[in-house]
């Protein structure tokens, strides 16, 4: 197995962990009411998800 010769510097460290960054989370347009929501959720405006209403718009509590 290799192994390193010399210790690497906090520098370098800090250099290639500063690439570890998040990436801001994607939006998509609903279907139904054209608003941004994130992908494979349900709308938080009008509670559709694949085309029909899950969520009743006005209270926001599920329908099991």
């Amino acid at each position: 197995m290799a192994v390193p010769k010399q210790k690497q510097s906090h520098a370098r460290t800090a250099q290639r962990r500063a690439q570890h960054k998040r990436s801001a989370p994607t939006y998509n347009a609903c279907p139904q009411c054209h608003s941004p929501r994130l992908p494979h959720r349900v709308c938080p405006v009008c509670g559709s998800y694949k085309g029909r209403e899950v969520i009743s718009a006005d209270s926001g509590e599920q329908s099991a």
